[in-house]
């Protein structure tokens, strides 16, 4: 078995895929609309890995002000610590909000932490 991918509510559709598309080296597919559902999403694909179903319907706009149970964060494997590092210093240039800068963290991961345009916390990493 193993995990197809995960789904993110979003407000700015467009903005969301756009930003993914921007840093990460994935691919994207033709927008899905369900007009009766007002339902519209994106499929983000990485090689050899799952994907992110980035989804919008107008009636969900309020996300979760704090820690809670649920989903916590979306950890990418970039492949190296320069990696990590070059695109940590990137997004920053471009006004993305970091919340910790590259380290090693005790569980064998080299990572940086970073908020998305619409403040999910994504993990940048390689492998120690």
């Amino acid at each position: 078995m193993q995990i197809d991918h995960i789904a993110i509510w979003t407000y700015d559709l467009e903005m969301e895929k756009d930003f993914y598309l921007k840093y990460f080296d994935c691919s994207v597919n033709e927008k899905y609309l369900n007009s009766g559902k007002q339902f519209a999403s994106y499929f983000i694909t990485f090689s050899g890995g799952p994907r992110i179903e980035l989804m919008r319907r107008p009636d969900i706009r309020y996300r979760k002000k704090s820690d809670s149970l649920g989903l916590a964060h979306l950890a990418i494997n970039v492949g190296t610590r320069e990696k990590v590092d070059n695109l940590t210093e990137s997004l920053e240039k471009d006004g993305i909000v970091v919340g910790s800068r590259p380290r090693i963290t005790g569980d064998g991961y080299y990572e940086s932490v970073i908020l998305d345009p619409e403040n999910n916390v994504i993990e940048i990493l390689s492998l120690l």
